[in-house]
């Protein structure tokens, strides 16, 4: 009998495990690929936590698997988060997908058995809300149950830290060395509810949050009087894509004065099974089909879409040259709102001393360009918001040596202000609002604003390459490749000459031309990058929270036409390279 079969055996016998899971699991014992697939591993708590398919066994995401990453958190805070952890509590929001709720209520049961305080939010919350109120209420730790963009099958599980990001070292190893040490699933614990409400350590919150969140987004505004002016000429639809944004969006566009706000009616309520759509992405143009066309029968300006946690924000913006409706990359947006943030701020006078912008190392060259331009200091860290949001709490370590303006990263995620330390769809989207106001004053649209940063910094452009490979032999042959690039880094890509190599798992650089060697000054992770001529660049990481290898790419082109050619063809070209 395999490994797999005998941990199914375990799951159907004891008597810890319920009867639905095992109903369920009989249902399949005798589909061999199906067993493997559901035991031949537990689904792993990787460095920001849980995400996989909703279902019962030891790779998949339910309410035995929640309960012992639970117990592993709770275990870790006991012994790491200083004398009045249990007392400072964990702060535990969820999104709107399936046993999103049942899961957040396993995650607090499980806390409250250990002696530590739960907050749980009354209902569905975004992401960035979750992270604000861990440090509004002087939490330990936060979870947030969602699977942020992935298909309906999946939920996952994110876990945050004291100053409100998500884990980073040392926090992400110890908790998941916890996790991993828990081999027997009845020493994750558990209570009665209406006990844990009686004990004091369930705790509901919610409206005295919003208050505070939508306050603190309020700070950010600009141009309050660009809004008042432009009121009832600026036209924005929007989608939550059955999220947790519609309340949060309606209310700051609301309070801050924009009257022609139209919500995708098909869209606007939760919806585990996201009917309307095949993928909750805004990355993804099909996503949008609802909201452009409810954007050409109101002439919208702007087409506003924020993912089921609304932690990302996609948009499309008018083109009133073309009548077109124009979609931005990530970079896209993140560079028209970072711009508009750095250039109002420094001829407003509310620049700060020492103002900071924080970017990933797969994030547009241009980010750098902006921030040099506006003499601000510039910092990239490796792929994941939590690093960005690292960043705000060691300059605050460090006296405030920098204080944090704007940050970004590739995947449609950005951060105005430090309310939050996690990526803020909500924040993102009234500024947006604010700039599509201010622009229109000038008589121009989004889109003409982001043709202008073009012209005026270079016509960046970026693209993303994926291939998924699931299950066990995927990974392998995931590793295999990354294996292969490591040992041998190409000296060309297409047109490209690379100019220097790489290894962040190796903490190394070579430059291709002298050889020399280098440190690249960042923590550990299995990333490969290739620096190329002409401001361009590739880079090969295998996702944390899908069965994919990821390649992201950038080019600068002399136009909008030639930028898209020159990606089209480095993408051609890293094709080429994995094929060989």
């Amino acid at each position: 009998m395999s490994e797999a079969q005998n941990r199914l055996e375990y799951w159907l016998n004891d008597d810890y495990f319920d009867d639905a899971t095992k109903q369920e699991l009989l249902a399949i014992r005798n589909d061999e690929a199906e067993v493997e697939d559901r035991f031949y591993k537990d689904l792993e708590f990787g460095t920001g936590g849980l995400r996989g398919v909703i279902g019962a066994g030891s790779n998949r995401m339910n309410k035995y698997v929640v309960r012992k990453a639970s117990q592993g958190l709770a275990n870790y805070i006991k012994k790491h988060g200083g004398a009045d952890a249990n007392s400072r509590g964990v702060a535990i929001s969820f999104d709107c997908r399936r046993f999103s709720p049942e899961f957040a209520d396993e995650t607090a049961l499980c806390m409250a058995a250990n002696g530590i305080k739960a907050y749980v939010f009354d209902a569905l919350r975004p992401t960035p809300e979750l992270s604000f109120a861990l440090r509004e209420l002087n939490c330990i730790a936060g979870v947030m149950v969602t699977a942020s963009h992935n298909p309906p099958e999946y939920n996952g599980y994110k876990v945050y830290w004291e100053d409100g990001a998500q884990v980073t070292p040392p926090h992400d190893t110890g908790i998941i060395s916890e996790v991993n040490s828990i081999t027997d699933y009845s020493k994750a614990l558990t209570m009665d509810k209406d006990e844990a409400i009686k004990a004091g350590l369930y705790n509901v919150i919610g409206k005295e949050i919003d208050d505070k969140f939508i306050a603190e987004l309020k700070k950010q505004s600009l141009h309050p009087e660009a809004i008042k002016e432009m009121a009832e000429n600026l036209t924005i639809v929007y989608t939550p894509f059955h999220g947790t944004g519609l309340m949060p969006v309606k209310r700051i566009l609301d309070e801050l004065g924009f009257k022609k706000v139209y919500v995708v009616p098909e869209q606007e309520l939760p919806d585990p099974e996201f009917t309307t759509l095949d993928y909750p992405n805004p990355e993804d143009p099909k996503a949008f089909k609802l909201a452009l066309e409810l954007a050409k029968e109101k002439n919208a300006d702007i087409v506003l879409a924020t993912d089921p946690d609304a932690d990302r924000l996609g948009i499309y913006a008018l083109d009133t040259k073309s009548g077109e409706y124009k979609q931005f990359t990530g970079n896209m947006s993140g560079m028209l709102i970072g711009e508009y943030i750095l250039r109002e701020r420094k001829k407003l006078g509310l620049m700060p001393e020492n103002p900071a912008f924080v970017t990933t190392i797969v994030t547009t060259n241009m980010a750098k360009v902006i921030a040099e331009d506006y003499g601000l200091h510039y910092i990239e860290t490796l792929t994941g918001f939590k690093y960005i949001g690292e960043q705000i709490k060691l300059f605050e370590q460090n006296g405030n040596n920098y204080n944090y303006v704007f940050g970004l990263e590739e995947s449609y995620g950005c951060l105005a202000g430090t309310h939050a330390r996690d990526k803020d769809a909500i924040v993102a989207v009234m500024m947006l609002c604010e700039l599509a106001a201010y622009y229109k004053t000038l008589g121009k649209t989004a889109w003409d604003a982001m043709i202008d940063i073009y012209e005026k910094y270079g016509y960046y452009r970026e693209g993303q390459y994926s291939i998924t490979m699931k299950g066990k032999e995927g990974a392998a042959e995931i590793a295999a490749l990354m294996d292969k690039l490591r040992k041998n880094p190409p000296k060309k890509l297409g047109a490209w000459t690379v100019e220097e190599f790489r290894d962040y798992k190796m903490d190394k650089t070579i430059n291709l031309a002298t050889g020399e060697e280098g440190k690249t000054g960042l923590p550990e992770s299995n990333v490969l990058y290739f620096a190329l001529d002409n401001d361009s660049w590739c880079c090969a990481r295998p996702s944390g929270t899908e069965p994919k290898i990821k390649f992201y790419m950038g080019v600068k082109g002399t136009g909008l036409e030639d930028a898209l050619q020159k990606e089209a063809e480095l993408t051609a070209a890293v094709k080429e390279l994995i094929e060989k």
